[in-house]
């Protein structure tokens, strides 16, 4: 099972949250989930390569847009322009009141979504796919994985056939829910074609939240 599904979500309510907080009834829902979307694939067309990890959405009397990012300072600008830009540029295209906050990203290294664009930015700059991933998982044991595996999929160095290519070091264990398990995929965009960029990162197991979701449960049973 574990190989068959998102990591992230089938994860949501054990060791993963859900990366919007919001509630809506009827049509409403499909139309502010679409929204949630397209604010997300907005703000990571806008900003490039600034290691974001997590876009969260919240939504009350404005809507909270909180960015999870190794590079934080590319996205705050000199005084704070470039984040006043994007709140400004963010209620014009989906008209609303938005409040946009950074939080920095404490261990990129061994984080999915930030090696993921990293090996697809190296692989669009026409470095060889195996130095790139190769370095990303020495980066990520040294940060403190437990394990990680990559796939890159595709035309690989302009081969005339497409096929898969998979790195793994230390262990991953997808199908045990409490094993905290980031998944993030990419396509880097070549002359030769897209290839796809997969990660997985292990960051070892998760008691604590599992106890906490139980309680919750057996108290609301009750």
């Amino acid at each position: 099972m574990g190989q068959k599904v998102n990591p992230n979500g089938f994860r949501i309510g054990i060791t993963h949250t859900w990366p919007s907080t919001w509630f809506a009834k009827g049509r409403k829902f499909s139309d502010l989930l679409i929204q949630d979307v397209q604010i997300k694939r907005y703000i990571r067309k806008r900003v490039k390569e600034s290691g974001i990890s997590m876009i969260a959405i919240d939504r009350g009397k404005k809507v909270t847009v909180t960015i999870v990012t190794s590079k934080p300072g590319v996205l705050i600008g000199k005084q704070g322009t470039a984040i006043e830009e994007m709140r400004k540029d963010l209620e014009k295209r989906f008209s609303g009141s938005f409040l946009v906050e950074i939080q920095e990203l404490r261990n990129p290294d061994a984080d999915a979504e930030v090696i993921a664009e990293t090996i697809q930015g190296q692989i669009e700059r026409r470095m060889p796919y195996r130095r790139a991933v190769k370095m990303a998982i020495e980066k990520a044991t040294q940060a403190g994985a437990e394990g990680i595996k990559i796939t890159v999929s595709g035309r690989l160095n302009g081969a005339e056939i497409a096929r898969d290519d998979l790195f793994k070091e230390g262990n991953v264990p997808l199908q045990t829910l409490r094993a905290n398990i980031q998944h993030a995929h990419r396509h880097a965009v070549t002359k030769f074609g897209t290839i796809g960029v997969q990660v997985w990162v292990y960051k070892g197991m998760v008691f604590k939240k599992i106890q906490q979701v139980q309680s919750a449960s057996l108290q609301s049973a009750a």
